[in-house]
């Protein structure tokens, strides 16, 4: 099982079910087709979720008893583990079929099944084409964002649930095992543009992620980008900022990013501090701390900018550099989820991840249900003037000329 991680994943909604694999957002409109199966999520693996401070977790050892005993009847020990859970007032608490949970741990690694793009409703409740991932096989099919989305393998889809077609989408399957079609499957596709109607055969890919980007800003300033903490973006963020040249300050965009690894977020943060306190958190009323390793840039000016979308992971990340003083936070509140989530193995081969306890940022901050307030708030924190506020502020560090 993965290790510890703090995340966004509430209980699955449907078979089919899903948003982007860079983990956006619950306030997010669209759908994505190359995304993470069945449930609005990232990572396995203790983990962050918005569940009640004083609620009591679930004892696993009974829900291994409720499986077992449903097998042992005849009956689905994934159904009878979902009913548990459901039943139990565990919010996040999620159960995953072996197919559902092995396609989610590999896109933690960065890589998934789709066929690049993101679908959405659109103003007359029509499915249309959200955005178009560049190399993917939609794009190289000349699919276009705004293109309406008529038919998925001949099924028409105006009526359907977002969800219902990202399902179709994708292959996802319905039997046990779970999960989606295999690289290689064909998808046929119904598109209209401009009143004129055609069929697309398409060809499901493993595509590859990349949360983190770097560009340079005017002034010499580096903007470090992470959409997610997945496999590899804690390292990413360091090389970043070992890269930037001397005396550039960083702007560190986390806005929309709705969590992941938690050891990818505690990477991350050492690319700013030399050792020292990420976070607390207990399990089962076990108290336990992450630790940032020595050696990261304690020098350069650091503005951290967030907004509602910034979740989880991503908050244990900002409550850090703000708590220890080593960033300036600029934006909106943090949306506030802090429940740690652990995966439990179930008789059936299933997956149960329930809520085990919550974390705290260095100076003993609860963050669920409540997020974090940055230091300079704007009003709309998510478009470019908040970008702006945030360069202004690191060039009053100076981090930028």
């Amino acid at each position: 099982m993965p290790g510890p991680s703090f995340c966004l994943r509430p209980r699955r909604f449907g078979r089919g079910a899903a948003l982007t694999l860079v983990f956006a957002s619950v306030l997010a409109t669209a759908v994505v087709t190359d995304s993470l199966p069945r449930a609005e999520r990232t990572e396995p693996g203790p983990r962050v979720a918005a569940a009640p401070a004083d609620r009591t977790t679930i004892d696993r050892d009974e829900l291994a008893r409720t499986t077992a005993d449903a097998i042992a009847d005849g009956k689905s020990g994934t159904q009878a583990a979902e009913e548990f859970v459901s039943r139990s007032g565990d919010r996040w608490g999620a159960v995953y079929d072996p197919g559902e949970y092995e396609e989610f741990t590999q896109a933690l690694g960065g890589a998934y099944t789709g066929v690049g793009l993101s679908a959405r409703k659109a103003g007359d409740g029509h499915i249309e084409v959200a955005r178009i991932r560049d190399d993917g096989p939609a794009a190289r099919a000349g699919i276009r964002p705004g293109d309406r989305l008529r038919t998925i393998d001949g099924r028409p889809v105006d009526g359907l649930p977002v969800s219902e077609a990202v399902a179709l989408l994708r292959g996802d399957r319905g039997d046990r095992d779970g999960g989606s079609a295999a690289p290689g499957t064909t998808v046929v596709l119904g598109i209209e543009r401009g009143g004129r109607a055609w069929t697309l055969t398409l060809r499901r890919a493993t595509l590859v992620t990349d949360p983190v980007t770097v560009r340079r800003l005017d002034g010499g300033a580096v903007l470090i980008k992470v959409t997610a903490f997945t496999k590899g973006a804690g390292e990413r963020v360091r090389k970043a900022v070992q890269a930037a040249p001397a005396g550039a300050g960083v702007l560190l965009d986390l806005r929309g990013n709705a969590g992941g690894l938690v050891s990818e977020a505690a990477e991350a943060a050492s690319a700013f501090l030399d050792g020292g306190l990420v976070a607390t958190y207990d399990v089962d009323g076990e108290q336990r701390a992450l630790y940032a390793d020595a050696g990261g840039d304690t020098a350069r000016p650091v503005v951290a900018l967030v907004d509602g979308g910034t979740m989880s992971a991503a908050e244990l990340l900002t409550g850090a550099l703000q708590d220890r003083g080593r960033a300036v936070t600029v934006g909106a509140r943090t949306f506030g989820k802090g429940a740690v989530q652990m995966p439990s193995a179930l008789p059936d081969g299933s997956v149960a991840e329930l809520t085990v306890g919550h974390y705290r940022t260095p100076a003993g901050h609860s963050v669920d249900g409540r997020g974090i307030t940055p230091d300079l708030l704007v009003g709309d924190a998510s478009g470019g003037r908040a970008e702006q506020r945030a360069r202004t502020v690191l060039s009053g560090l100076g981090g930028a000329s």
